[in-house]
């Protein structure tokens, strides 16, 4: 018969070595860091990824942004819709298919980026550096799933 309880020790054993438990801490340690260092300008660490990734020549659909974010579609969505409303962001029709909506910034999110940007940087290089972080997000992504967006 399986145990119905688990034992202190698994308990203890997964707070010091599950890496899935360590990485969501992490991440949710680092986004109140940089939320707090983004809201002078009306901005969250989420909302400066989703800009920094529309930033570029890369036109994605929210499908593939949500891809690339390793979000939920629908979670990406509302928050473009959000930037949108703001007038950071244009969600326009693909001109091959109108069913797939692409986002792309506006200028007032070129310059709201533009201010961020300085913002972070002071932020991250006030981090401790970690060398094998694209190395360990490479091995981490899924086959067929892009660690960074197209150039």
């Amino acid at each position: 018969m399986q145990p119905t309880r688990i034992s202190l020790g698994d308990v203890q054993r997964v707070r010091d070595q599950c890496l899935c438990l360590a990485s969501q801490r992490a991440a949710r340690a680092l986004a109140r860091r940089f939320d707090a260092v983004f809201r002078p300008l009306g901005l969250t660490s989420g909302q400066f990824s989703m800009l920094m990734a529309l930033s570029g020549q890369w036109q994605p659909s929210l499908a593939q942004l949500a891809a690339f974010l390793a979000m939920d579609q629908a979670t990406v969505t509302a928050a473009i819709r959000r930037l949108d409303r703001a007038g950071l962001v244009t969600l326009s029709g693909d001109p091959r298919d109108g069913r797939i909506r692409r986002p792309a910034l506006t200028e007032p999110g070129h310059a709201l980026l533009a201010k961020a940007l300085p913002l972070w940087q002071a932020e991250h290089d006030r981090l401790p550096p970690s060398p094998g972080l694209s190395a360990a997000l490479a091995a981490l992504t899924a086959p067929g799933e892009t660690a960074f967006p197209p150039e």
